[in-house]
Order: C-alpha cells, then sequence, then structure tokens
C-alpha cells in the first residue's frame, strides 16, 4: 500500500504531510494512515511542535464522494466517524500544531485544518464547507468547531451557503491566522512553530489543555482546571529553570529542557 501520509521529525518539529494525488481525498485509507502518524507524533519524545500541510498544490479537498456515495444509515452510522476521531487526535497532541494551507481545504480538510491550534493559508486558498449542496452536513467537527474560531453567525453563513471564500477573507473572519504567498505557506508555518521548539513544552502542554478543555465546561470549572494545571508545573524542572533564570537574568532568557 503506497505512503498517504508522510511523517518528518527533525530539530523537535513534526511535519506532517498529506501525500494522496490529486487532491488528498481523506478516504478511509488516508484518515487509517493519519491516525497512525499522529499516534507516533503524540508518542514522540522529540517532537515540540508539529506543522501539518497537504503539500504546495491542496491542503485536502474533503471526503471521497465516491466513497460515501454507496453509504446507506447503518454504514454511516458506522464508519462516518473515523474522520472525525483523526481530527480530535490531532487536536489533542498535547503540542503546539499549526496548519500550513495550500489550495483548497474543503469539507473534511477544513475540519482537519480547524483541528490545528494555528491556521496559516496562501492568498489563493479556497476554504470552505460543501456538504450542504451534498444534502448533508459537516460531520467530523465542522458545525461545532467552526463557531468557536469565527462565531455562531459566521459559521452558520458559511454552513448554510456551503460557499468557499478566499484567503484574505478567511483572515477577515478570523477563520485563518495568517494569510502569504503559495510558495511561503510551508515556511511561515515552521516560523509559527519555531519558538515553541525548545520552550517550555510541559509548560505549553497545559495551556493547551487548560484553553480547549476550559472551553468545553463552565467558568467555574475552567478556573479549577487551570489552577490545577498551573500548580502541576511546580514539579517540573522547567519551572526552576524558568524562574530562577528571570530573576538573575530578566525575562526571555531561560532554556529549557522539556521536563
Amino acid at each position: 500500500m503506497s505512503e498517504r501520509v508522510a511523517l518528518d521529525i527533525s530539530d523537535r518539529l513534526a511535519t506532517i504531510t498529506l501525500t494522496q494525488p490529486p487532491v488528498n481525498a481523506l478516504d478511509r485509507h488516508l484518515v487509517r494512515e493519519l491516525m497512525e502518524v499522529l499516534d507516533k507524533v503524540r508518542r514522540s519524545e522529540e517532537a515540540r511542535a508539529a506543522v501539518v500541510t497537504g503539500g504546495p498544490k491542496v491542503f485536502a479537498a474533503g471526503g471521497d464522494v465516491k466513497e460515501m456515495l454507496g453509504w446507506d444509515y447503518r454504514k454511516a452510522v458506522r464508519d462516518s466517524g473515523a474522520l472525525g476521531d483523526a481530527c480530535t487526535a490531532l487536536a489533542r497532541l498535547p503540542m503546539p500544531v499549526i496548519a500550513a494551507i495550500n489550495g483548497f481545504a474543503l469539507g473534511g480538510g477544513l475540519e482537519l485544518a480547524l483541528a490545528a491550534d494555528l491556521r496559516v493559508c496562501a492568498v489563493n486558498s479556497k476554504l470552505g464547507f460543501p456538504e450542504i449542496l451534498l444534502g448533508v452536513i459537516p460531520g467530523a467537527g465542522g458545525t461545532q468547531r467552526l463557531p468557536r474560531v469565527v462565531g455562531a453567525s459566521r459559521a452558520k453563513d458559511l454552513i448554510f451557503s456551503g460557499r468557499m471564500i478566499g484567503g484574505q477573507q478567511a483572515l477577515e473572519t478570523g477563520l485563518v491566522d495568517h494569510v502569504v504567498e503559495p510558495d511561503e505557506v510551508l515556511q511561515k508555518a515552521k516560523e509559527l512553530a519555531a519558538p515553541y521548539l525548545r520552550g517550555p513544552a510541559l509548560a505549553l502542554r497545559a495551556a493547551k489543555e487548560a484553553i480547549d478543555r476550559g472551553l468545553e465546561t463552565s467558568l467555574e470549572g475552567g478556573l479549577e482546571l487551570e489552577r490545577g494545571l498551573f500548580a502541576g508545573l511546580f514539579a517540573s524542572e522547567d519551572r526552576t529553570i524558568g524562574m530562577t533564570s528571570f530573576v538573575e537574568n530578566g525575562v526571555g532568557k531561560a532554556e529549557f529542557s522539556g521536563r
């Protein structure tokens, strides 16, 4: 079986690349390989941040409609959760994750990008949720993650209409965080990841957990979660390094161990 998802871990950065031509259709084979790759990243002792990309031409043009055309209700119930599980696995990587988007990021492709912590796209990219035009709705997290990123009204506009938007409009709506020229997308994503590669890994993990899990609970519950994670970091080597460096040398001079 050909490789549909490539993984490179070097200099503490995990680069995950979808490699299924022509448009990185998220069929069951690619999704299965993606889950395997995400598990490797999660278990890696080297990776401190991750970039997910579809290469220079297309991020991912969504699920394989031809594959889904023959589904009935029972098969949809059984099989439709696989991509959602992959998106959740990406979102739960214990490190900062950045999506580098060239070309199309549609349907399941955009759901995958939304599972990242930050998104960079090319100015000529096209993003959207066309599912409504097929008589269905996003089924791998789009109706839940999109409103958390852009707000309910903007999410409804995109999902109800099925329309695509370009990179600049995606930036203006808050769907992406940076827009650059097509040949600069991956480099920009790596530049964003660079400060995390030698940062306090446990504190970054705790910050991500506090924000993501806090959004799923009440303010009171989130504050309690934050307090517990804050206190837990006093058992880390990096807390000692960071505070000692601050007292002796000022802010931003610490060299963290990641422990």
